[in-house]
């Protein structure tokens, strides 16, 4: 008797969209089938992992680089791959959601990449999630341009020697697509983003000269990184396309893969192109580790951690040091402003702020950095074009001279700053805002002159629980509490109603975002990931 045929993906719960069998084509959903049978048991061991480890840093308070794994570090032989020739120049990265509006603009920008964001620029949607990728496959094949109904305005791409290399980031490895089941089990939601978009688009990407690029988030171990390998291995094999042509950046976002960043080159050796220093998601993940640790590890008001904060300022010198060692890219953070159409003080103001930030991370030896917005690539390529001139990088420049100790990443009280009252406003004001415009579908949301995406949000609410949990005093002499928290909550949401009116307000899904935000913040069990129980009421 013949073995019985593999069950196949179901989609479940989703309103038909257009275009959407070009995606969900049988041949497509066998394979992220056959991803999900094969890796999710692992993605699962791997969480529960993180579980174990975060128990162990509550118990410790500290964190050390692997003893099992000093060998592979001292060891200057192996380097990553070379990069291929559409990624050597990164200068200037632009990040985004893939909405057909900014997959032409992104693209058009005059950045060398667009991370093209189905992570925490976009609310996981199943129009947003299936439609972002028609957007990816439309562009390849230059069927992309059109024009807005509602202000007229039409979209087109530049020459394709003008457009940016793409690089996607898929969701990270807690996220499920409930949409995608197989046999009642939700696909994780990076196995169905990465999936679909390497099996429409690996052959035809290269083709094009370029490659099936990825940026990899919320990593938080090498065990993860090498998850990803051996998926890229088994990818590559499946569609018929040589091994090394997949290319993965890793966002070193985590507290904890700050410690394991050559042991994460190592594992994607051969598909490495290079790490990123994330900010919001690091602090974050800071909060989250070591949220039992006591007043040292108490975080100012988030925009007083700046990139020069000692803690800070070791873990990017450690990224340049180490992907320059070992033959990759290191990529800079975020510039995240929006420039004002209607207040050229506050863009003069913004744009001298870019411009130090993007000439800090050139000369601190970064390959390249990421900006917002079109208007912010011409000064970042400025710093960088000052620093770089003709060369495509300057992975030569080993930093040597840079020697971080464990300790060094986690010293927190070496900052001079305090949390603040209008810290806790700001808080609970971007917080409140980010999730309603996140549960209406909107990822990438310009908040205070800021893109904000869902890092703003857990940095949010992770320092308003911190910051009550560890009995914070402000300046002006009040606890930080439960009740002060919902007491700003409420002011805030009826500011907002007086600012937007009643007939915006009921439209909107203000209420919802508010007992989110005061759900997640407040809570004595601190919720890993906001984005998880947002995702129950995300229609």
């Amino acid at each position: 008797m013949s073995a019985p045929a593999p069950s196949t993906l179901a989609i479940v719960d989703a309103e038909p969209l257009p275009r959407q069998d070009e995606v969900l084509t049988p041949a497509a959903l066998a394979f992220v089938a056959e991803l999900h049978r094969r890796f999710t048991p692992r993605r699962d061991e791997l969480l529960a992992r993180r579980g174990e480890r975060r128990a162990e840093i509550a118990r410790t308070s500290t964190l050390d680089f692997l003893p099992e794994t000093a060998q592979l570090r001292e060891d200057d032989s192996w380097k990553v791959a070379p990069a291929p020739a559409a990624l050597d120049d990164r200068r200037v990265e632009i990040t985004g959601p893939t909405d057909r509006k900014m997959t032409v603009n992104a693209l058009n920008s005059g950045a060398r990449v667009w991370l093209a964001d189905f992570e925490d620029a976009s609310a996981p949607t199943w129009e947003n999630v299936i439609l972002g990728q028609l957007n990816l496959t439309d562009a390849y094949n230059r069927a992309i341009d059109f024009t807005d109904p509602k202000s007229g305005k039409s979209y087109a791409l530049k020459p394709a020697d003008d457009l940016a290399t793409v690089v996607m980031r898929p969701r990270g490895w807690h996220l499920n697509e409930r949409h995608l089941q197989l046999d009642g089990t939700p696909v994780p939601g990076a196995l169905v983003d990465f999936g679909l978009y390497f099996f429409h688009n690996a052959q035809r990407l290269i083709d094009l000269g370029k490659g099936p690029y990825f940026y990899l988030p919320k990593t938080e171990s090498h065990l993860e990184a090498r998850l990803w390998n051996d998926i890229f291995v088994f990818a590559q094999d499946y569609v018929g396309i040589p091994q090394g042509t997949v290319r993965a950046t890793v966002l070193i976002e985590t507290i904890t893969a700050a410690y394991e960043m050559e042991e994460i080159l190592y594992e994607l050796r051969d598909h490495a192109s290079g790490l990123n220093a994330g900010r919001w998601d690091y602090l974050f993940s800071i909060v989250k580790n070591f949220r039992d640790g006591g007043s040292k590890f108490v975080l100012p008001d988030r925009n007083l951690v700046t990139m020069t904060a000692p803690f800070m300022r070791a873990y990017t010198e450690l990224l340049v040091r180490t992907c320059h060692k070992r033959g990759a890219h290191a990529i800079g953070g975020m510039a995240a402003f929006i420039p004002s159409r209607r207040d050229a003080e506050v863009n003069k103001v913004a744009f001298e702020k870019v411009k130090a930030d993007k000439d800090r991370e050139a000369h601190d030896g970064f390959d390249g950095s990421w900006v917002a917005h079109p208007d912010l690539v011409p000064i970042a390529m400025a710093s960088f074009d000052a620093v770089l001139g003709e060369k495509p990088n300057q992975k030569d420049r080993l930093r040597e001279d840079v020697s971080v100790a464990p300790g060094d990443l986690i010293a927190i009280d070496s900052l001079d700053a305090r949390p603040t009252f209008g810290g806790l406003k700001n808080a609970v004001a971007v917080g409140i805002r980010y999730i309603e415009a996140w549960l209406r579908g909107m990822g990438a949301v310009a908040i205070f002159n800021l893109m904000e995406d869902a890092a703003t949000a857990e940095i949010s609410r992770s320092q308003i629980w911190q910051w009550i949990n560890a009995d914070v005093v402000f300046e002006n002499g009040v606890h930080a509490t439960a009740d002060l928290a919902r007491k700003v909550a409420a002011e805030e949401l009826a500011a907002i109603r007086a600012e937007i009116g009643d007939e915006a307000f009921a439209a909107g899904n203000w209420q919802q975002a508010h007992d989110l935000l005061l759900q997640v913040s407040l809570d004595q069990d601190y919720a890993d990931f906001l984005t998880l129980p947002a995702y129950e009421q995300l229609r």
